[in-house]
């Protein structure tokens, strides 16, 4: 019973117990004087609105409609991407690697969680968990399949394991029925997962 008469169950507050300590620490530093909290919220919102999947779907869907672009993709990677903008520390030397019917290609970085930043944003958490590090490469089909993605039997799966020297993009297959769809509508269709390869692009009538 609180001093105000009624039970709490518990803090109510939204935040996750990571989240909590996270935002203490945060406090603690600014109260130090260690960090300046206005620009740790620039730093989050840059990239949660400015660096991310949004990034890589434009190469994508740009490499989809514009042959040019997607040879100089294929034959220079980091300079085609760097020529829209998108490098940061995470992005100097980005490799672009092309799904097909013959080759699905999957992203995983062994050894910690090496990442392209510049056009997938921050990693999720379940791509630096030690069981996907281990598995994708033990295991890839059985990998995508908990992801919800069934290969055929005939595709090969090549997976590739990013270092701090270089990282991969996967440029998924176009979907098929998009044709006359604008660059924009075609971004829509691609997840930040069909870009790491643990997942495959919308289906043209969800995104629409």
């Amino acid at each position: 019973m609180t001093s105000h008469g009624h039970d709490h169950d518990g803090d109510h507050s939204h935040l996750t117990e990571t989240e909590a300590r996270v935002r203490a620490l945060e406090s603690l530093l600014s109260a130090k004087g260690y960090i300046d909290s206005a620009a740790v919220d620039r730093i989050i919102q840059t990239y949660e609105t400015k660096i991310g999947p949004r990034n890589g779907a434009h190469v994508v869907a740009k490499s989809w409609v514009e042959p040019e672009f997607e040879a100089w993709l294929r034959r220079d990677s980091s300079a085609a991407i760097h020529s829209l903008g998108y490098h940061s520390r995470q992005g100097e030397h980005i490799e672009a690697v092309f799904n097909s019917d013959e080759v699905h290609h999957l992203v995983v970085c062994t050894l910690c969680s090496c990442y392209p930043w510049s056009v997938l944003g921050l990693p999720p958490t379940w791509y630096k968990s030690p069981p996907f590090r281990s598995r994708a490469v033990i295991d890839p089909r059985g990998v995508l399949a908990e992801f919800g993605v069934t290969l055929d039997p005939a595709t090969r799966v090549e997976v590739h394991d990013s270092t701090a020297e270089i990282r991969y993009l996967v440029i998924p297959q176009r979907p098929a029925g998009t044709e006359g769809y604008s660059m924009e509508q075609l971004a829509d269709l691609v997840t930040r997962n069909a870009m790491i390869g643990t997942g495959l692009t919308r289906a043209p009538q969800v995104a629409s």
